[in-house]
């Protein structure tokens, strides 16, 4: 082989190295690209589906939507069909709603010249409220129904002796409403029996969870 030959294959062999190791780097780089594509999607996935979680989870446990809950009403009252309706509210008392100073444990619908009014609910004044305005925590507050609900509901309590109990009070996005059922009151032999099912409806849980473990 001669000399001019040999340099020949020499700077043939060099280019041949030179070109696979750019072939080689343009794949890495591809791949590397890739790879860290894949990853940012999968983080934004992840991170998504956590921010989902954490979502829900919070508004379960802070249930923000309710207001107060009346809990005697059905341990007092064997409840039927259930109502929603508006309220007719002052500035002061959105704000003291707004604060969670509400207490419906002790308060009912009545009728009054085809009207439903909430009775016996307190929402307390904040003591920023203005000074020109008379707050008064326990005053009768009309509530929002159409003609056909307040029709049914004097029916029922006039001819069928229901009374109208208030469970609960919520927003309902801007809206504050108020859900009420027709009941009757119990008497305490089923308020004996009501307790007792509560009870065992507990344990049954209890033992059913535990021969779930020892298996």
């Amino acid at each position: 082989m001669t000399k001019s030959a040999s340099i020949d294959k020499f700077y043939l062999k060099n280019e041949f190295s030179i070109q696979k190791k750019f072939i080689v780097s343009i794949i890495t780089a591809f791949a590397d690209y890739d790879d860290i594509k894949a990853l940012k999607k999968s983080t934004k996935q992840t991170a998504k589906k956590w921010m989902i979680k954490m979502a829900k989870k919070k508004s379960k446990s802070s249930n923000s939507n309710t207001i107060a809950l009346n809990k005697k009403a059905r341990h007092n009252y064997s409840l039927t069909d259930k109502f929603e309706g508006g309220m007719s509210l002052q500035g002061w008392e959105i704000k003291s709603i707004r604060s969670g100073k509400v207490n419906i444990s002790d308060c009912y619908v009545h009728i009054k010249d085809n009207e439903a009014y909430l009775l016996g609910a307190e929402i307390m004044p904040l003591n920023a409220a203005s000074s020109h305005v008379v707050c008064d925590p326990n005053r009768d507050r009309k509530l929002l129904l159409n003609r056909r609900e307040l029709d049914k509901l004097s029916a029922a309590v006039d001819r069928d002796g229901y009374s109208l109990i208030a469970t609960a009070m919520y927003w309902k996005q801007c809206w504050v409403k108020l859900e009420f059922y027709l009941g009757k009151g119990k008497k305490d032999h089923d308020k004996r029996s009501a307790i007792k099912d509560r009870e065992w409806a507990v344990d049954k849980g209890r033992l059913m969870k535990n021969k779930n473990l020892d298996r």
